[in-house]
């Protein structure tokens, strides 16, 4: 028997049932014009509201009775061939909130045939699921009018145990429907070509699916969200995935798209003649389950003084230490990969996200600035992006020279406002006497004046030029450099920066020239951090990936060096963050009261 499946690929509304719906509606209508209409369309995981909601699920989630009724409202009545559908919700349950995933038979009969509550909540890195919805407690098949199937929900596939339930219930097809923000810009070596120019995490997702296929002799379908949000980017890649683990379909990175597979359930029979897993787990189950029951045999240890001398369990140990491969360049990215990512986030984040139609950079001359232009020009056009030149008396001639080379050469709009009388008339009646760092701080919230000033005069949104190491270091004016709304380059390393602005295309002259925040004559980046971006953005990231100082150490780095990084590191958080503000109830902005930037 074949069973033919639809992927929906496809990006949500932030918290906008209706128009979710609606997105839901124009697949379903699509898929039914095709030559031979799919049985089974799946759907990514919340994808009635958006994934990343903190507080806003209770807003937003809905009974499976509620959304199974909406789905066949847009179903037809009468003439239209039968229609399975699962789609990714948060739902509320016995008054319970839960993030949840439904299968639904659309036609006649129309019915619910399973409801799966996620049971593994991620809680840790970016994710905070627990805290906002409960666990689900079990892993059910149930039967479907093409077979047997299972739900699965993210998580949920990367416990091998849910796959193993699944199938020992009887499941042919595991259905995960997943919302995995895409991570990992690095180049993929010695992967074939479909791996290539992709997230890492989508590569690491396709071989999970795979694994679980291969092991246990059914068919896997990962349906993925695509578009941003709050700066996180689902990554797409959806795929199918046969009994032998052949990938029978992909789709792309960011994009949307509706994927489709024939899945020949006879597949399953040979799989499972030719690696039968499945079968010896079933044979082998009851004794370890009960090995779990069995306590193994005593174990013993020697504490006495001269035993601890040569006993390994009881001497004190070592942490490894992280050894680079002498090949592998912890600052390599993907650039092609990178542009891509960011010229979709630049356009989902100003256009979709927040309704505009121009951005607009400050552009200094130097190439952060130049590459947030670039990734702009591509995402909006270079008909709606406007540079805006912001001198003051002692700005170095070559920076406002090569800021008019970068516009000229991506074919954007420059404006050029002088902040010399501003800044002059503001420390004239402050304090005459304000040295070179006042002078500085001055100028660089003047431009941030400027810049959000002709915002409002354009109706363009402000662009971010900060990278991750100035951020790190806290190497820019707070509420100044930091204060544009959208920042494509804040995840990217300084030498990272330079790799992706060659790629672009930034032109020589400004990726050769010393990096400069040109706020004091002769002022060099390197100069005032007293250290080269090219061993800080090493020693942070050897730091940020948990090593300790003596480890860095031991990878070659200068003791000194990495003392002065850890040193800016730690003593600049406050500059990564909002004002602290004295909590005196229950409600607090951003403690309490919790809802994502983009809700």
């Amino acid at each position: 028997m074949k069973v033919r499946v639809a992927i929906a690929q496809i990006r949500p509304t932030k918290a906008d049932y209706a128009a979710n719906l609606e997105g839901v509606r124009s697949v379903l209508a699509g898929v039914a014009e095709w030559e031979q209409p799919p049985d089974l369309v799946v759907f990514p995981e919340s994808i009635m509201s958006g994934y990343f909601l903190e507080g806003g699920v209770r807003e937003v989630a809905i009974t499976a009775g509620t959304l199974f009724n909406d789905l066949r409202s847009l179903f037809p009545s009468s003439g239209a061939p039968p229609l399975d559908v699962a789609i990714g919700f948060y739902e509320e349950f016995r008054h319970r909130y839960y993030n949840s995933a439904l299968y639904a038979s659309l036609g006649d009969p129309a019915e619910i045939r399973h409801v799966h509550r996620k049971v593994f909540l991620p809680t840790y890195g970016l994710f905070d699921e627990q805290r906002f919805v409960e666990k689900g407690s079990t892993v059910k098949a149930f039967d479907t009018s093409w077979g047997r199937a299972a739900l699965l929900v993210c998580e949920d596939a990367w416990h091998s145990i849910t796959g193993t339930i699944a199938a020992l219930d009887g499941a042919q097809v595991l259905i995960v429907p997943s919302a995995a923000p895409a991570r990992g810009v690095a180049p993929v070596k010695g992967s074939p070509a479909e791996y290539q120019s992709r997230p890492a995490s989508a590569t690491r997702w396709e071989r999970l699916l795979q694994n679980m296929a291969e092991e246990h002799g059914v068919f896997t379908i990962l349906a993925q969200l695509v578009g941003f949000e709050g700066g996180k980017g689902f990554q797409g890649c959806s795929c199918a995935v046969a009994p032998n683990g052949e990938v029978l379909a992909r789709g792309p990175a960011f994009e949307e798209a509706i994927v489709q597979a024939d899945l020949e359930l006879d597949a399953i029979t040979r799989a499972r003649a030719d690696q039968p897993l499945l079968g010896d787990l079933e044979t082998q189950l009851l004794n370890l389950l009960r090995s779990l029951d069995s306590p193994g045999p005593p174990v013993s240890y020697d504490t006495s003084a001269a035993a601890s001398q040569h006993d390994a369990n009881t001497r004190p140990v070592e942490l490894p230490v992280a050894v680079p491969e002498a090949d592998d360049d912890p600052m390599a990215i993907d650039a092609e990969l990178s542009a891509r990512w960011l010229t979709a986030f630049l356009k989902d984040e100003v256009v979709r996200r927040r309704g505009f139609k121009t951005g607009i950079v400050g552009l200094s001359g130097g190439v952060d600035s130049s590459l947030t232009a670039a990734l702009a020009a591509r995402a909006l056009g270079p008909e709606n992006v406007i540079g805006v030149r912001m001198p003051y008396r002692t700005s170095s001639p070559e920076s406002l020279h090569h800021a008019e080379l970068l516009a000229t050469s991506l074919g954007i709009r420059m404006e050029t406002i002088d902040i010399t009388a501003a800044v002059d008339g503001y420390i004239e009646a402050a304090d005459p006497e304000a040295g070179p760092q006042r002078r500085g701080n001055v100028m660089a919230r003047m431009r941030m004046v400027t810049l959000f000033d002709l915002s409002a005069k354009y109706n363009a949104l402000p662009l971010g030029t900060g990278n991750k190491t100035e951020r790190l270091l806290g190497y820019f004016t707070w509420h100044a450099d930091d204060s544009p709304p959208v920042n494509p380059l804040g995840d990217l390393f300084k030498t990272q920066v330079w790799q992706l602005a060659r790629h672009v295309g930034i032109p020589e002259q400004i990726l050769s020239k010393p990096a400069s925040a040109d706020l004091i004559q002769g002022q060099t980046d390197e100069a005032d951090l007293g250290i080269s971006y090219d061993k800080a953005d090493r020693i942070l990231h050897w730091l940020l990936k948990g090593l300790r100082q003596q480890q860095v150490i031991a990878l070659g780095f200068d003791e000194a060096e990495i003392e002065l990084v850890h040193q800016r590191l730690h003593s600049t958080h406050w500059k990564r963050r909002l004002p602290t503000v004295a909590m005196v109830s229950g409600t607090a902005i951003g403690e309490s009261y919790l809802r994502p930037v983009d809700y």
